[in-house]
């Protein structure tokens, strides 16, 4: 992992953060803000950040280690904060603040490009987080060769970013998990049938949110209601999807959004509406075992949708929430970090990519004349 200066990462959380020592170390990390509201689904690159420089009680299951010595480094880490430099720096996209952002990416441009790693590489095995859709959006195609951390490819061209080369993370959840979940009768004792609680205003395939209102609206035990991510809209979410059967997930923005991961934490069985949404870690989770699909022309159909829910078998719906207490572990971003949280399984996806990444790297140096060679002529 590069020693980047604080203004590339921690400094953007807040002044105490950005006037401290460096380099930043395991012992004066600042801990993520607790009041960062809807900011904190964009954390992943923190939390891998804090990963690195964690260095554990020697008996830990690690997926990924810092090494000290460069030349041992399997990748390389960018601790960018690319997505909270958006968030922070002119959110709006037009207000002249937004220059700061762009700065920070042409200054991390340039120092990448003086590095001796990635110009070996030519950042092939450099690893670089990008989770917000906006992130890093002035220079994104600078940097297409490396490994890139998304939540979904929405705002990337194909030829840019793909499953085959990048990593798709899960957004990090913003309702507090539902740690003690031990109803007798977990079924009857979650009076909504479906809860949707969100931004009904979205751009592209997000457009459908609109739609759904229409159907949805004045549906007895249907909550869907219009809403922006305030803290007290938030606790509300938490409660609203604690007492639901089923968590509505249409497409935000893009195919993906947080709202999927709140739910999975609150163990209300998600009900996926795109037509190409990618899920993180779909290599070893089948989404299947406790999600529904559904197209977004069957979503739109007056009364389907809600029919198909009401005739689920309730034994089918309490595997499912046992399957979302089981594997809520993974969606789970903390410091220190643990066995297969959301952090490892995020480094495991990425050391999948490796190989390919080499063999590109391999291939790549078929026609680079060798400097003895050169000397030789």
């Amino acid at each position: 992992m590069y020693d980047l200066p604080r203004k590339f990462h921690v400094g953007m959380m807040d002044r105490r953060s950005f006037e401290g020592p460096a380099p930043v170390t395991a012992d004066n990390l600042p801990p993520w803000p607790s009041n960062s509201g809807i900011k904190k689904q964009h954390s992943v690159e923190y939390w891998l950040m804090a990963s690195l420089l964690y260095g554990g009680s020697g008996n830990e299951d690690r997926e990924a280690v810092r090494v000290s010595d460069p030349e041992s480094a399997e990748s390389f880490f960018v601790p960018f904060f690319s997505s909270l430099s958006f968030n922070t720096h002119g959110h709006n996209m037009t207000d002249p603040e937004t220059e700061v952002d762009r700065r920070l990416q042409v200054e991390l441009l340039e120092f990448l490009q003086k590095s001796k790693y990635y110009q070996r590489s030519g950042g092939r095995d450099h690893v670089i987080p990008m989770t917000h859709p906006n992130a890093f959006r002035f220079l994104r195609q600078e940097l297409n060769a490396s490994i890139l951390i998304v939540v979904d490819f929405g705002r990337y061209p194909k030829t840019m970013s793909s499953l085959s080369k990048d990593v798709v993370a899960p957004y990090v959840h913003v309702v507090d998990s539902f740690t003690d979940d031990d109803a007798l009768d977990p079924y009857e004792s979650r009076t909504t049938l479906l809860f949707f609680r969100g931004n009904t205003v979205r751009k592209d395939q997000g457009k459908i949110r609109i739609k759904l209102a229409k159907i949805l609206s004045g549906i007895d035990d249907v909550h869907y209601e219009k809403s922006v991510a305030t803290p007290k809209n938030i606790i509300m979410s938490t409660e609203g999807m604690r007492s639901s059967k089923f968590c509505l997930h249409p497409a935000g923005d893009t195919p993906s959004s947080c709202r999927l991961f709140d739910a999975i934490v609150s163990h209300c069985v998600p009900v996926i509406v795109s037509d190409k949404i990618e899920l993180p870690y779909e290599d070893e989770i089948d989404y299947s075992e406790f999600s529904i699909f559904f197209s977004m022309k069957e979503a739109l159909e007056p009364g389907y949708l809600v029919n198909q829910l009401r005739q689920f078998p309730k034994d089918r719906w309490v595997e499912m929430w046992k399957q979302l207490k089981n594997i809520s572990h993974h969606f789970e971003f903390q410091y220190p970090p643990k066995k297969e949280d959301g952090v490892n399984m995020l480094w495991r996806q990425v050391k999948r990519k490796l190989p390919r990444a080499q063999l590109a790297i391999h291939r790549s140096r078929r026609l680079k004349v060798p400097d003895w060679w050169q000397r030789r002529r």
